[in-house]
């Protein structure tokens, strides 16, 4: 016990960390064996003669070399582990930068980018009272104290990963340095054009060249930046005074930065170039694509949205990953049974199977996966889109265009001629469409499409809406099969809860599904940005129409007699969905209830 009360006295003696005494203090707590530590101080030595190199960091060091963790051994120490035992050590608290819960232009105000590589540290978090710095040096204290007196608060310190620090600190300033230079170009410029609702100051003002290289810096930061936060939509909204830029992750918006309007005008017309959209156009709304790789190394599809608003013109940017559309059945979030009747329905030789759902319900990550899984060789599978939303070599892709009259109708009609196997449409809109759909399934085709109802059975009824008879759709409509996406929950942080007897009664009235034994509810921690989610999967409603159900598809059509009709016959809906996902632990009954709110 003394030998473990002196262990901290190993650390900081000459204020940075070294390793000889990081290792030491670490075989003092039982976390490394002596044997490792000699083998890894062999294998570091030739590394620590290079100077100056952020990577010789002891935690770094030891990170890298993946020493088993004698606490738990059949774990390695990893950066974060390593981390929070250091901060414990200290008797200082950890952090887990996230990167979007940081206002970056004013914590780049506090201290100037030499100085803080200087000392290794990155201010997080500014008040009135106090600044919060991070730091993988907690034993070296006098920045701290000659601070304080200067920016005349308090200084809070906090250990934060070395790895972090240094690569924030460098894409902070950076982008901070660039948005600063792209304004103060903005101002020395000629008078820009500003829209009706921009307040005109005389004598300010002035517009950037989309290449200005500060403003490509910013548009490429602000896309690696999205790619590492698993965004998967970069809304850019154009405000009066500061623009807003924010992320979608996981389903919800987080705002991550401000840019100044002259800058975000640049940063707009940059985009539209990528895009190869017309930048003098503003007046109207356009659509794009850009293709770029990650810093993974991945190809990644955006599709660009632009439209005018009242301060500008507002962008967003969907993101693809091609990742996320090869993905097999499950990881889809169908089960056994799920994955059974979509396989039926979709490697039949013809007929129509929709997807029904509203915007951001995961229909194009659908059926982008299994048109992937269909396209053989032997086979001809060929699309219509409005946009093409990812480019796919095993696909022949048509686009939409408008101005020369190329339609969804006119596109299917083409494809007909195409010797095509497999049509998929990106949405049935109009009449016109739904019979050009129903033709290609009549002459000996699968096709594949979307709709936007809220449910499997009122596909139907949308069909019967745009006018297509009963009879057609008898004979041609092989399954509809409507889908959500819900939240997972954390894996690292959800705890245990009570189930609510009430509110599950209610969401599975009308059906016998027991109450779970137990269920879980979001809590938050430093892996799902204290959100207590951590990613989304689908739940699905599927309609395979028996011959019992097609007798019931005719000119008096009653979608709720149908609707019970397939629910006897073996139709899950939603919300049952949903309650079986609650029941297996992925997501929470308040996130089921969100998505799929119970009926009046």
């Amino acid at each position: 016990m003394a030998t473990q009360a002196n262990a901290p006295m190993l650390l900081g003696r000459r204020g940075r960390l070294e390793l000889d005494e990081v290792l030491a203090a670490l075989i003092v707590d039982g976390r490394v064996a002596a044997e490792d530590a000699k083998l890894l101080r062999q294998k570091a030595r030739p590394q620590r003669a290079v100077r100056n190199v952020i990577d010789l960091h002891p935690l770094v060091l030891i990170a890298n070399a993946e020493v088993p963790d004698h606490a738990e051994p059949e774990r390695p120490l990893s950066m974060e582990r390593l981390t929070q035992w250091l901060a414990g050590k200290a008797g200082l608290d950890y952090l887990k930068i996230d990167p979007t819960k940081i206002d970056v232009a004013q914590v780049t105000q506090i201290v100037s980018q030499a100085y803080a590589q200087r000392h290794r540290i990155l201010p997080v978090k500014v008040s009135a009272e106090a600044v919060t710095f991070a730091s993988a040096e907690p034993f070296e204290v006098a920045w701290a104290k000659d601070l304080a007196p200067m920016l005349r608060r308090d200084i809070v310190r906090v250990v934060a990963n070395p790895i972090d620090i240094n690569r924030y600190l460098a894409q902070f300033y950076g982008v901070q340095r660039s948005v600063r230079m792209a304004r103060d170009g903005a101002e020395n410029s000629p008078a820009a054009l500003f829209n009706f609702e921009q307040l005109v100051e005389l004598g300010k003002g002035g517009e950037l060249g989309a290449d200005d290289r500060h403003v490509v810096n910013i548009v490429d930061w602000l896309l690696q930046y999205a790619f590492e936060q698993r965004a998967s939509d970069i809304h850019l909204e154009p405000r009066r005074e500061m623009g807003r830029v924010r992320f979608r992750i996981d389903g919800v918006l987080h705002g991550v930065f401000e840019l100044p309007p002259a800058v975000q005008n640049a940063v707009t017309a940059r985009i539209k170039i990528l895009a190869r959209m017309d930048v003098a156009e503003r007046r109207r709304p356009q659509d794009g694509r850009i293709k770029t790789r990650s810093a993974g190394g991945r190809e990644v599809e955006l599709r660009i949205s632009v439209m005018p608003t009242a301060f500008g013109e507002k962008v967003v940017m969907r993101i693809f990953d091609p990742d996320v559309v090869v993905r097999s059945y499950a990881e889809l979030g169908f089960d056994a049974h799920e994955e059974q009747l979509w396989r039926a329905l979709v490697e039949r030789p013809h007929g129509v199977v929709l997807v029904t759902g509203p915007t951001g319900s995961g229909k194009t990550t659908t059926l982008y996966s299994t048109l992937k899984h269909l396209a053989r060789p032997e086979l001809n599978v060929c699309t219509i889109e409005d946009p093409i939303e990812m480019v796919a070599a095993e696909l022949n892709q048509m686009q939409v265009q408008p101005a020369i009259d190329l339609d969804f109708a006119a596109g299917v009609r083409t494809l007909l001629r195409q010797d095509p196997d497999i049509i998929m449409v990106g949405e049935i809109r109009d009449l016109e469409t739904a019979q050009m759909a129903v033709q290609a399934a009549l002459t000996g085709h699968l096709l594949l499409s979307t709709l936007h109802t809220n449910d499997a059975p009122s596909a139907i009824t949308r069909l019967l809406d745009l006018g297509v008879p009963h009879y057609l759709i008898q004979s041609t409509l092989a399954g509809v099969v409507a889908q959500r996406l819900l939240r997972v929950l954390c894996p690292h942080c959800k705890r245990e809860t009570a189930p609510d007897l009430d509110v599950w009664q209610a969401l599975t009235r009308g059906h016998a599904i027991a109450l779970p034994p137990r269920v879980f509810a979001p809590v938050g921690c430093i892996e799902c940005r204290h959100t207590g989610y951590r990613g989304r999967i689908a739940v699905y409603e599927m309609l395979n129409l028996s011959p019992a159900l097609r007798a019931l598809v005719g000119a008096d059509f009653d979608c709720a007699r149908l609707t019970r009709q397939a629910e006897s016959e073996g139709m899950r809906p939603l919300r049952m969905a949903g309650a079986s996902a609650v029941a297996r632990g992925i997501t929470a009954l308040d996130e089921v209830l969100t998505v799929l709110p119970l009926a009046e």
